[in-house]
């Protein structure tokens, strides 16, 4: 069994590495399964996996399985027996990858702590409850890493004024922190203050972030949702 496992992340890697390349077959099936999905759909990509004469279907950053003649959909998660080890999961993770240094940081609060080495980007909603116990917990418990914070508001009404808030405090950084560890509202923003609320939404839906906190880690790999200090060093130190 260890052997056949072993043989199957060979396949996967050696898969992973001709993905791009579409074949006749994969074009073919990508022909056949587009008009199933209705109107509007489009298939961005269908490659052929190693798992039993599957296809993996990709649509934007969602992807599912169907077989060479395109009769049968299954939408799930494909893993190893043995090892529970989550190749959609995987998958996945590759598709939503972020190129860091693309990121618009001008967009975001900076905030360094000890020596800023290690850098993460975090989406955030000011009315975000794990967010607020990301503060409290993860960030108040690792040093050294340089945190860029993008107020990405999709939670409440009053999540863009909150936000607009903080943005236009004289102390960006002390008005976050008040706010989401101690629970202390920034003073209202001057009319004249312009925040870049609209333009972070457009870039969190543009990258598919559909949840607060979402972290990005400098490979572009990212984690959503609350992580604790432990994980978080976990995932920094593998970051190559």
């Amino acid at each position: 069994m260890k052997k056949i496992s072993l043989l199957l992340v060979a396949v996967f890697a050696l898969w992973m590495s001709v993905a791009g390349a579409e074949t006749l077959q994969e074009a073919s099936v990508k022909k056949i399964i587009e008009p199933q999905l209705g109107d509007g759909v489009k298939v961005d990509s269908v490659t052929k996996t190693p798992y039993s004469g599957l296809f993996e279907v990709r649509v934007g950053n969602d992807i599912f399985y169907t077989d060479a003649s395109a009769k049968y959909v299954f939408v799930g998660r494909v893993m190893d027996a043995k090892s529970s080890r989550d190749y959609t999961r995987e998958r996945i993770d590759d598709i939503n990858k972020v190129k860091f240094a693309d990121l618009p940081v001008d967009l975001a609060m900076k905030k360094v702590k000890g020596n800023g080495k290690r850098v993460i980007a975090v989406f955030e909603d000011p009315n975000c409850g794990y967010c607020k116990r990301f503060h409290k917990t993860t960030l108040n418990e690792i040093d050294n890493v340089t945190v860029y914070t993008f107020l990405y508001n999709i939670l409440a009404e009053d999540s863009a004024v909150k936000s607009r808030n903080v943005w236009c405090s004289a102390d960006r950084n002390k008005a976050w922190t008040d706010l989401m560890v101690d629970g202390k509202a920034a003073a209202a923003a001057p009319s004249s203050c312009q925040a870049p609320n609209e333009k972070v939404l457009a870039l969190g839906q543009k990258l598919n972030v559909t949840g607060t906190p979402t972290i990005i880690f400098a490979d572009g790999t990212r984690a959503p949702g609350w992580i604790d200090a432990k994980t978080m060093e976990a995932r920094l130190a593998s970051v190559k």
